[in-house]
C-alpha cells in the first residue's frame, strides 16, 4: 500500500511538472527586478536633405529629399542642433532605424560635405 501511495505521488508530480512546462501564461516579473536584456545594436543611415521647417518645442524636423517631404522626431545630439537650422539649408541627417529597418528618428544633424570646385590651372610666365 505504501509503495502504491509513493507511486501515485510521483505520477502526480511528473504530470504537474509536464503541465507547467507547457503553459506560458505565468505573470511577468517586474521590470525593475529583471536583469536588463542586452540591447540590440541600433542601425543608422545617412540622408541628404533640405530643411523645410523645424519645431523646437516638439523636437521635430520636416525635410525634403529625393523621395519627397517627411517629418521626423529628433533625439540625442539632433535636438540641440534644431535651433540652428534654417529653411532651405542643406544637411546630412543621421537617422536611427528600428529593428525592421524602418526610419525611427533623427539622431544627428551634420553639414553636408562641401564639394570643392576644380580651380583653374595656374599659369606661370
Amino acid at each position: 500500500m505504501r509503495m502504491l501511495t509513493l507511486l501515485s505521488i510521483a505520477l502526480v508530480l511528473v504530470a504537474g511538472a509536464a503541465w507547467a512546462g507547457e503553459t506560458t501564461t505565468a505573470p511577468a516579473a517586474p521590470a525593475a527586478a529583471a536583469p536588463a536584456a542586452p540591447a540590440a545594436k541600433a542601425t543608422t543611415h545617412e540622408v541628404q536633405a533640405e530643411i523645410v521647417s523645424v519645431d523646437v518645442e516638439k523636437s521635430t524636423i520636416t525635410i525634403k529629399t529625393e523621395k519627397g517631404q517627411a517629418t521626423a522626431p529628433a533625439e540625442g545630439k539632433a535636438v540641440a542642433s534644431l535651433k540652428d537650422l534654417k529653411p532651405g539649408q542643406k544637411v546630412t541627417l543621421v537617422c536611427l532605424d528600428d529593428e525592421k529597418g524602418a526610419h525611427k528618428s533623427v539622431t544627428e544633424i551634420k553639414e553636408p560635405a562641401v564639394e570643392k570646385a576644380s580651380a583653374p590651372a595656374a599659369t606661370t610666365k
